[in-house]
C-alpha cells in the first residue's frame, strides 16, 4: 500500500524544500510535496527512515537539520513536542542555524503557543520568517493530502508558504499573529474531546438500553447529533476497535497544551480538565495507543 495518495498538486514554482520530521504525519507530507515537484531535502532522528523515504519519493537526506536545511528557500517541522522542535531550530545543529535571510520556517509541530512567539522572534532576528501551522485531519489526512493548516504569523509570510502547504492540505487559513495556528488547534482539540465523550455516552447509554447501535448511528449522522467523529468513529467504537488514528498518549499531550494555556489566560475548561482525566483512565486500562475515540472502552468496562 503506498504511504500516500495520487492528488492534483497546485501548479508551483519548484523550490528547494526541507522537512523535519518523518513520523506519521511527517512521511507523507513529505512524499506530498517531492511528488508535487519540489526538491525535497529530510532530515529524521531515525536514519532508517529517512533512507526509507529518500527511497520511495527520491529526495536527498541530512545528518542534521542545519545540513538539511542549508540551501532551502523554505524548511517545514513536524516533530513532538516544544522541547524538540528548540533542538531542530535554535539546537546546536538546529536548522535556523544555517537557514539563509530571506527564507522561511514553517512549523507543523502541535505545540504551545509561547514556543511559537519565541521562535518566531529567533527567526526575525536571524531575516527569516516563521509561521506556526499545526494541522488537523490526522494520518488519513497526511496521507490523502487533505489536512486543515491553522497559521499564525506575519501575512508575507504566510503567502510564501500557502501555496507550498497546499501540496498536502485543503484548507491554509491565517488566523492571525505568531501562536495564533497553535490557540486555534486548541479550540479544535477542546471540540474533539468534547464531542467524543458525548458520542462515547451515547454509545454506551444506547447499548445498555438494548438499542442496535449501528442502525441508531445511521438514523441520528442524519440529523443534528452528525459529526466527523459519529461518521469516522461511530460503528468501530460500536465494535470496541481502536487499533488506528489518533493516539491517546498525542491526544493528553495536546490537551496539557491546552489546560496549561488555559491556566494562562484564564479561561474556565472544566469539561476539557475532566476528559483529560477520563484519558488518564483509558491510559491506564493500556490504552495508551488506542485511538482517541477508545473514551468509551472506560465507559463499558465501567457497566461490567
Amino acid at each position: 500500500m503506498p504511504s500516500i495518495a495520487a492528488k492534483q498538486y497546485p501548479d508551483t514554482t519548484a523550490l528547494d524544500i526541507t522537512f523535519l520530521g518523518l513520523g506519521v504525519m511527517g512521511f507523507p507530507m513529505a512524499g506530498h510535496l517531492a511528488r508535487a515537484g519540489h526538491r525535497v531535502t529530510v532530515f529524521n532522528r531515525s536514519t532508517d527512515k529517512a533512507l526509507r523515504w529518500a527511497q520511495e519519493f527520491g529526495g536527498a537526506h541530512a545528518a542534521t537539520p542545519a545540513e538539511a536545511a542549508r540551501n532551502a528557500r523554505i524548511v517545514l517541522c513536524c516533530v513532538g513536542n516544544d522541547d524538540d522542535l528548540r533542538s531542530v531550530t535554535v539546537g546546536p545543529e538546529g536548522a535556523l542555524q544555517s537557514m539563509t535571510p530571506g527564507s522561511l520556517f514553517v512549523d507543523h509541530t502541535t505545540a504551545s503557543a509561547q514556543v511559537a512567539r519565541e521562535l518566531y522572534q529567533a527567526a526575525n532576528k536571524r531575516g527569516i520568517g516563521f509561521v506556526d501551522a499545526p494541522v488537523s485531519g490526522g494520518q488519513a489526512g497526511a496521507q490523502n493530502g487533505v489536512l486543515t493548516v491553522m497559521c499564525g504569523g506575519d501575512p508575507e509570510a504566510f503567502e510564501k508558504a500557502e501555496p507550498v502547504l497546499r501540496s498536502y492540505a485543503q484548507a491554509v487559513t491565517l488566523l492571525g499573529g505568531p501562536g495564533s495556528g497553535q490557540l486555534c488547534k486548541m479550540v479544535n482539540q477542546i471540540c474533539i474531546a468534547g464531542l467524543i465523550q458525548g458520542l462515547s455516552e451515547a454509545i454506551a447509554f444506547g447499548q445498555t438500553a438494548g438499542l442496535d447501535m449501528q442502525q441508531v448511528v445511521k438514523v441520528i449522522g442524519k440529523g443534528a447529533a452528525q459529526s466527523w467523529q459519529l461518521d469516522n468513529r461511530g460503528a468501530s467504537m460500536i465494535k470496541g476497535q481502536f487499533d488506528f488514528g489518533f493516539a491517546v498518549d498525542w491526544m493528553r499531550k495536546d490537551l496539557k497544551l491546552v489546560l496549561d494555556e488555559a491556566a494562562r489566560n484564564g479561561a474556565r475548561l472544566p469539561v476539557t480538565a475532566l476528559v483529560d482525566q477520563f484519558y488518564g483512565d483509558v491510559q491506564q486500562m493500556g490504552g495508551n495507543r488506542w485511538d482517541t475515540s477508545s473514551l468509551i472502552a472506560r465507559l463499558q468496562k465501567m457497566t461490567l
